[in-house]
């Protein structure tokens, strides 16, 4: 099996406040809220100079979350470019954890995936990846490493 699980998904949007309260008021737990500024950032999402400041959101079931993200650095965009790049606001990315993320890379470039940076590794914990598919959709790839 490829896939183990859907791990989150992820939105960009422009007011992190009252997008947590949205979501809150929706039935969603906010978990941690942090700031994330580093290179390996940059080399996943294919920019340069990413600073984001995300929260957590998790349904109550505790089996889903999602992701809220607003782009401090680069500026968030709307409209063109298409297929957009990840920093334009609204857009979704679905993260599934895998087992060997090179080799469903390879499988899923054989259906017209792309990858968006590369892909990069983590600290000791991951191996991350932002994957093109269809349509512009773009779907995340996390293999736990050790």
């Amino acid at each position: 099996m490829t896939v183990q699980r859907m791990d989150h998904v992820g939105i960009v949007v422009e007011d992190l406040d009252a997008a947590i309260a949205f979501f809150t008021e929706l039935g969603l737990e906010a978990q941690d809220r942090m700031r994330v500024h580093d290179r390996w950032v940059d080399r996943v999402v294919g920019l340069d100079g990413v600073d984001v400041e995300i929260t957590m959101m998790r349904t109550p079931d505790g089996h889903s979350r999602l992701e809220l993200t607003k782009f401090l650095a680069p500026a968030v965009i709307t409209g063109d470019p298409y297929p957009p790049p990840a920093n334009v606001l609204g857009l979704r990315r679905i993260m599934f954890a895998v087992d060997d993320i090179r080799d469903v890379v390879r499988r899923l470039e054989k259906h017209g995936g792309e990858l968006v940076g590369e892909i990069a590794q983590y600290e000791d914990v991951y191996l991350l990846c932002y994957l093109r598919g269809p349509s512009g959709i773009i779907v995340a790839l996390a293999e736990a490493l050790g």
